[in-house]
């Protein structure tokens, strides 16, 4: 198991349409990540349009969109792998 020392945080994000994002995270790294595939289910139906996709926005170190989904900065810094729903063999989308 990883141990975690530190909590990496979001410090800007651009969209990268439709279903991209460009992020920078407070110690230098930045990360293009694509989450079309990802956005699934009923919280994230909303982010399949790309116009409320592109209501992002950074908060507390991470992104965020205004229907209160939020997206943990360890797996999109790639500290992590998402967790796979055993349900559906599918990616949890919470990247």
């Amino acid at each position: 198991m990883t141990k975690i020392t530190r909590i990496p945080k979001i410090t800007a994000v651009e969209v990268q349409p439709p279903y991209g994002l460009h992020l920078t995270f407070d110690d230098g790294v930045t990360r293009d990540v694509d989450l079309a595939d990802e956005l699934w289910g009923p919280m994230f139906e909303p982010l399949r349009d790309p116009a409320f996709f592109a209501r992002v926005e950074v908060e507390h170190g991470t992104v965020v969109w205004p229907n209160g989904v939020d997206l943990d900065p360890l797996v999109l810094h790639g500290d992590f792998v998402p967790a796979v729903s055993h349900d559906k063999q599918q990616v949890v989308a919470n990247p």
